[in-house]
């Protein structure tokens, strides 16, 4: 368990290309890794193939026969690793080459979608590490938060707690874009671009630059 308490109001945080932001806010929805690619919806894919396609096997011990691929992935903070990777740009694995400034972050409340799910009698679980690696533990009860190493999770400097800071919160299927509460973006041009693709009389969450 970490040192850090749990927050009262945990935030959890997905990251996707800012080209995807119109398929997204038509669809009303963020997709999981299985229904982006049954769908192809417009946009930049941005995380590492190889791994989307491991997370499409990996299955969650909480609910056996879903899939880490079957399901929406959010990080616990808004500065994760894969952006950091994103960053550098050297990664053999990574396809992507556009930089972090096109990366919109989409920040939600952890317990208003763990309710959403549950209404919707949708499945959700939270890992304690990195839900692509092979190794990786998982819950479905909320009171078990504490679990997770939540100093890894704020830390600035993670190379000693990699994989404490990849935990994550999945979410089945879909998760809908109403519970959006935030987007951070990176300067005033994408700032504008964001604002001016949210819709006029639809849910227009909040927009921010955040370059930290």
């Amino acid at each position: 368990m970490s040192n850090v308490p749990v927050p009262s109001h945990p935030k959890i945080y997905h990251i996707a290309h800012v080209d995807r932001l119109p398929s997204i806010v038509a669809d009303g929805f963020l997709w999981c890794d299985a229904e982006v690619i049954r769908r192809e919806p417009a946009g930049t894919t941005i995380g590492m193939s190889s791994i989307k396609q491991r997370r499409l096997t990996l299955p969650l011990s909480s609910h056996p026969d879903l899939h880490v691929g079957d399901c929406v992935p959010f990080y616990f903070c808004p500065r994760s690793v894969m952006l950091y990777l994103i960053h550098r740009g050297n990664h053999p694995e990574l396809d992507y080459r556009g930089g972090q400034a096109p990366i919109l972050h989409f920040e939600a409340d952890l317990h208003a979608m763990a309710a959403w799910a549950h209404v919707q009698q949708r499945r959700w679980a939270f890992t304690l590490s990195n839900a692509g690696s092979c190794f990786f533990e998982d819950r479905c009860d909320l009171a078990r938060l504490d679990e997770i190493d939540w100093a890894a999770v704020q830390a600035w400097d993670w190379r000693s707690c990699k994989e404490g800071k990849q935990a994550e919160f999945l979410v089945e299927h879909t998760a809908p874009w109403h519970l959006i509460e935030r987007i951070g973006v990176f300067n005033r041009t994408f700032f504008q671009h964001v604002v001016n693709a949210l819709p006029h009389d639809g849910h227009r969450p909040a927009v921010e630059i955040r370059a930290d």
